[in-house]
Parts: C-alpha cells; sequence; structure tokens
C-alpha cells in the first residue's frame, strides 16, 4: 500500500538508515519525495486534528469548521514556509561553493521537515490530553509554540548533521578520484618501484566567490549559510504561523478562517505569556 510504503520510507529516516555512510556513498540522500511528502500532509493533518480537540472541547462556535481549518492549516505552514525560504538556501548555497545541486537540497529538506512532522505528530496526543484538562486558551497556545519550536529544532538539527556526513563522503570521494587521476598521470620509470601518492587535502575543494580556500571539510562559509538560513526558516515560519491563525480556536471569538491582520507572532507570544502569569 502507498501510505505503508511511505511509513516505511519516515522510519528509515528516523532509525538513520538512510543517512549511514553506506546510504551516501554517492553523498546524496536518497529518498522518495512524493512518499515523505504524503508522510508531512498526513502527520500534519494529524497534529491539526489535535490542536482542534480544544475548540470541540470549549463549546467553541462553528468548531466543526475550526477541525477542518487546522488540519488544513498544520502542513500547509510547513510547505509554504519550505516554499518562501528555499531559494534563498539555493542561492546562499550556490555562493560559498557547496556541492550540492537542487534536487539533493530538496530533498535534505524534505527528510528534515519529515523529521519534525513525525515529532510533532508524535506529540499530538500530549496537545489532545491537555486540550481536555484545561480552559485555559492561554496555556494552549503556549504549550503549542512550545512543541512546533521543540519539533522544529530536531529537524533542523538532522538537517545539520546529515549535511556534514554528506559533505565528508563528497569531500573523500573528490580526494579518492584526484588521486586515482595522480597514479594514472605520473610517470613509473621503474617497474615494480612503489610511489607514494600524494593525498589531497580535505580543504582543497571547489570554492564559490565568497568561500575561503581553507577550512574543515564542511567549511565555515556552508555552516554559516545553512544557520543563517534556519533562522530564516524559523522566522518565517513564526509569521506564516500568524498569518495562517487560528490553528486552536479562541473560545471567546466566532470561528474565521484568518484573523484580520494585526501585530506579529512575536508579539502575541509574549503578551500571551505574561497575561498568563
Amino acid at each position: 500500500m502507498p501510505i505503508l510504503n511511505a511509513l516505511r520510507e519516515l522510519d528509515q529516516i528516523l532509525r538513520g538508515e538512510k543517512t549511514k555512510p553506506e546510504a551516501l556513498q554517492k553523498a546524496s540522500l536518497e529518498i522518495s519525495l512524493r512518499q515523505i511528502l504524503v508522510m508531512i500532509i498526513l502527520l500534519g493533518m494529524l497534529y491539526g486534528l489535535c490542536m482542534s480537540v480544544f475548540s470541540m472541547t470549549q463549546d467553541y462556535p462553528g468548531h466543526e469548521f475550526q477541525i477542518v481549518a487546522s488540519m488544513i492549516k498544520v502542513p500547509a505552514l510547513f510547505l509554504l514556509t519550505l516554499l518562501i525560504t528555499f531559494p534563498s538556501l539555493y542561492v546562499f548555497n550556490a555562493l560559498v561553493g557547496s556541492r550540492f545541486g537542487v534536487v539533493e537540497l530538496l530533498r535534505l529538506i524534505i527528510a528534515s521537515l519529515g523529521v519534525a512532522l513525525a515529532m510533532l505528530g508524535s506529540l499530538g496526543l500530549i496537545v489532545a490530553f491537555f486540550s481536555v484538562s484545561t480552559t485555559s486558551y492561554g496555556f494552549m497556545i503556549l504549550l503549542n509554540v512550545f512543541i512546533f519550536s521543540v519539533s522544529g529544532f530536531l529537524g533542523l538539527k538532522f538537517l545539520l548533521q546529515t549535511l556534514h556526513r554528506m559533505s565528508i563522503l563528497a569531500a573523500r570521494e573528490e580526494t579518492d578520484s584526484k588521486a586515482k587521476q595522480n597514479e594514472a598521470e605520473s610517470p613509473s620509470p621503474n617497474e615494480g618501484q612503489n610511489f607514494e601518492i600524494e593525498i589531497i587535502p580535505e580543504s582543497a575543494k571547489e570554492t564559490g566567490p565568497l568561500a575561503k580556500l581553507y577550512g574543515p571539510i564542511l567549511s565555515g562559509e556552508v555552516k554559516t549559510v545553512f544557520r543563517c538560513w534556519i533562522v530564516v526558516f524559523g522566522l518565517v515560519g513564526a509569521q506564516m504561523s500568524w498569518v495562517l491563525r487560528p490553528f486552536i480556536g479562541d473560545p471567546n471569538s466566532e470561528f474565521a478562517w484568518f484573523r484580520p491582520r494585526s501585530s506579529n507572532f512575536f508579539e502575541a507570544v509574549m503578551n500571551t505569556f505574561f497575561n498568563l502569569f
């Protein structure tokens, strides 16, 4: 069944089978984009359903529509954030001379979102439990912000770790290839005599206009670019959640697919925190 295949694909990512050195021989993450996208949507819908439990237990006006809205908005939040931020990642990646192409980058990011959504979906029952055991709307907002933050952090942590492994294998493959080329081109005046092949340092790799010619395998520029992109992804994702609100449903307000534009995510979270405590 397609769903079982998608589950199996995601399970292999979570268990690290897709990121083992032998699985990354070509310095590329071999995953099915279609299957992981299916899991991202399904797990996002599952978490959206758990979020909407609060509106159902609080006699929220129009809670039937809130269920549908939340199930649509959670996966849309991640996919729209990726759509907005991916072009900038590709440009940054190209400027520092990283060896990853569009397909490799997309696979890596989709796999990272799969990890984040798997964690999010696994915490959905906890959200549902608190939804039926509290009447505090502010507490539910902060709880969901915390869970989204933890899930996003783990997904992006997976991204950096896999990126590092792929960089190591790519550099090693390039070094071996150049070493074999040097061996083939080097003269051999005395048959049977062994000549040492100079190992090309790991820092000797193709560089972009902003990259330095020295550094570790995963150069400082590449690390900086991906860390900056992670910050950008988090900021865009946070504000995207504000644009797509409501996700939970305010018991004191009528149902609406979207709220009027006002304030921003960070100001709203801070106000909710101070009002709660």
